[in-house]
């Protein structure tokens, strides 16, 4: 048996405790630096190639310095590894696999070895220090923290939290906002990632949830959860708009945002530099909740467009200023808010509207149909907006309408479908003039007028077709006044999937030629 030289050092334990506690890491961890650190002083003093390892006994501080060697039948490293004979003969018991040790001297330590060591534990503790940082804040994303401004650099404000330090970069900061050194400051932590200099904790004081947690920490309402804020809109340092839901019918959640004589909405708005926040009642109804978000303007009618998310809003005229707001901002922030894409008409400019939509539509009834006025303008008049509408509803709906019977229903129907048949022939030879593919026509839901439109626009093959995207699908046919040439964002999208099919079967039938090859 071999004996190990052992010496005590009780003083690396009263060190390692001292840096675990200066540190906030754990004891081992510092021990363990210690131990690499002594290893590489004993490989630069006995060679590299060398499997030299250190142990400090966790309870008096004891060092031992020991080669391993590896017991193995076939020698490739004769530094590390030992013939099966010669390691029977040290230890009897010894099998291929085994490690057999060698006790090796305590070292002097000179002064390049020292620094050496010391370099190791240093940063071996920085990477212990660094990564309990990065747990410790990794579950924080979402909090608000309080720090001291640490420096400035190029407009970022670094930021000490106590126990690590974080970014408040320049673009995070409020308009016109700036700190100096010593300053506290509060932010919210928006992400925590690990980069290779080390863990990296980033703050905001412009992102929307910033406001929202301020709200949380005023009103114990929200942060009982009797309160919720639903979505959060803001033009940093301008103004927002917060919306909220009560789940209790007995308290208003608006008047609790506020506070008595506002004093809970002016906390927060002092934090955020005069920033201007409407707070607004929230609404499972998508019409309410935009009215209820272009406050405080007033809003007389809206028409929505579900498939578009896209809602049409008329207000009176002496209001259109008061909800498009100063370059946009009102309007802007509640379409932020809501999700829907909101569109402002004074009442003028939508009566104007509707004539020309009733004046055109008319008109292309008595184009059409050969038609008078007044059957043109009881069409209108009841709903009807297209020439598909009258070919192919049932026929009670245009008999029941007042001055019409059967026969003139049965008659309007039959023109319709008349006049439709001659323009779908007329598109269908335009189509092939153009050279619009018969695999591209093949698609379901493209029309007659639809497939013009493309061709129209150099989309003629199934792989021109599959090459578009969505909404550019949209606008080609949004933009032409052809029969029909009308899709939705899914219709589109799913038009184009099926275009994009033979791709992946040629794919696969590459794949199938090449495996058999």
């Amino acid at each position: 048996m071999n004996t190990t030289v052992t010496y005590a050092r009780p003083e690396l334990l009263q060190v390692a405790d001292t840096v675990a506690r200066d540190k906030g890491i754990d004891r081992d961890e510092v021990l363990q630096a210690m131990e690499q650190a002594i290893q590489k002083a004993g490989r630069s003093k006995y060679g590299q190639e060398y499997d030299i390892r250190a142990e400090i006994d966790r309870r008096n501080g004891e060092i031992r310095l020991l080669r391993f060697r590896e017991v193995a039948e076939l020698i490739e490293n004769e530094a590390t590894q030992i013939p099966l004979a010669e390691a029977q003969h040290l230890n009897p018991e010894a099998e291929v696999g085994d490690f057999i040790t060698d006790p090796l001297p305590p070292i002097d330590f000179g002064r390049i070895a020292a620094q050496t060591a010391k370099q190791v534990i240093v940063q071996k503790v920085r990477d212990a220090e660094r990564q309990r940082q990065f747990l410790e804040f990794k579950d924080r994303v979402g909090e608000i923290v309080n720090g001291l401004v640490k420096r400035v650099e190029f407009g970022n404000v670094v930021v000490d939290l106590g126990r690590a330090e974080a970014m408040l970069r320049r673009d995070e900061l409020l308009p016109r906002e700036s700190f100096r050194q010593g300053e506290r400051v509060r932010a919210f932590v928006y992400d925590v990632r690990q980069e290779p200099r080390g863990p990296q904790i980033f703050l905001s004081r412009t992102h929307p949830q910033f406001m929202a947690k301020l709200f949380a920490q005023e009103v114990p309402e929200i942060y009982d959860g009797i309160i919720e804020i639903k979505a959060v809109a803001r033009d940093p340092g301008s103004r927002a708009k917060i919306a909220v839901i009560s789940r209790d019918s007995g308290i208003d959640p608006v008047g609790a945002c506020v506070g008595m004589r506002g004093s809970r909405v002016q906390a927060v708005v002092g934090e955020l530099q005069g920033e201007k926040i409407d707070i607004i009642p929230w609404s499972p109804d998508p019409a309410t909740f935009v009215v209820n978000a272009l406050a405080p303007a007033e809003v007389a009618k809206v028409v929505m467009d579900e498939e578009q998310r896209r809602i049409e809003v008329v207000v009176p005229d002496d209001q259109l200023s008061l909800a498009i707001g100063r370059r946009g901002q009102n309007v802007r922030l509640a379409s932020q808010l809501t999700g829907w894409d909101i569109d402002i008409l004074t009442e003028a400019e939508e009566s104007e509207r509707r004539t020309e939509e009733f004046r055109n539509r008319s008109q292309m009834f008595i184009d059409a149909l050969d038609i008078d006025d007044v059957i043109a303008h009881l069409l209108v008049t009841e709903g009807f907006s297209s020439l598909e509408e009258v070919a192919y509803v049932p026929l009670d709906d245009l008999a029941d309408i007042e001055g019409f019977d059967t026969d003139v229903a049965a008659e309007l129907q039959e023109r319709a479908r008349s006049f439709l048949e001659r323009r779908d022939h007329e598109y269908e030879q335009r189509r092939r003039e153009l050279g619009v593919s018969d695999e591209l026509a093949a698609l379901e839901r493209l029309t007659p007028g639809m497939l013009v439109v493309l061709g129209e626009n150099n989309v003629t093959t199934l792989d021109d077709f599959a090459g578009l995207a969505g909404d550019e699908l949209m606008e080609l046919l949004e933009a032409s006044n052809k029969g029909g040439a009308k899709l939705s964002l899914d219709e589109a999208n799913t038009l184009i999937m099926q275009a994009r099919a033979h791709w992946y079967e040629d794919d696969g039938k590459h794949a199938t030629t090449a495996a058999q090859e």
